[in-house]
């Protein structure tokens, strides 16, 4: 099984805005970067089946590169930033945004959810997944559900995961042969 994670690309949102379960759409470089990403995939990519995150950034872009229906799964959004979502990052008030910075692992933000509640979700849709045993798949979803999972493959802490560079457009590769898994690539 070849499990290809693909962020969706640029947002279109200013930066230093909050955003995870927002549903923003595209910035209006879109085509092009559609474009060089569909280059990254791999030959009959169209004939894959492909799981998506239901926010609009990532179901656009899975619907333009899939051939058939698109399987979308809540489990596969982006970490909920409750209160903040919408906020510009220097906005949010020190009492709320320090302590979850120490440990946004455990923490929850306000009316949202906590990285490891994030995690929880996207691991259950991977042990689900793994039972069917698909032969080829996209997945269009987000950075933190990305780095979750290859976190899960390589056994590396939640806290750290963040090391890992995963850019809008790129595509990272998950493996899974004889019951064991592999991170083929990250950041493509």
């Amino acid at each position: 099984m070849d499990v290809y994670l693909i962020r969706h690309t640029t947002p279109d949102i200013d930066e230093g805005i909050c955003y995870g379960q927002k549903d923003i759409g595209l910035a209006v470089d879109y085509a092009k970067e559609v474009n060089i990403l569909k280059g990254k995939l791999p030959k009959g990519f169209h004939n894959h089946t492909v799981y998506s995150s239901p926010l609009k950034r990532c179901h656009k872009l899975a619907n333009d590169l899939a051939s058939d229906d698109v399987i979308t799964d809540e489990r596969l959004m982006e970490l909920d930033f409750g209160n903040w979502e919408g906020r510009r990052w220097d906005d949010i008030p020190q009492g709320e945004l320090g302590p979850w910075m120490e440990n946004f692992v455990e923490i929850e933000s306000p009316g949202g959810e906590s990285y490891q509640q994030l995690n929880n979700r996207v691991v259950d849709w991977w042990q689900e997944l793994i039972k069917e045993e698909p032969e080829h798949l996209l997945v269009a979803t987000h950075g933190g559900v990305i780095r979750c999972l290859i976190s899960q493959v390589l056994g590396i802490p939640l806290e750290n995961s963040f090391r890992l560079a995963v850019d809008y457009g790129s595509v990272s590769k998950i493996s899974r042969q004889h019951n064991r898994n592999s991170v083929a690539y990250i950041n493509r």
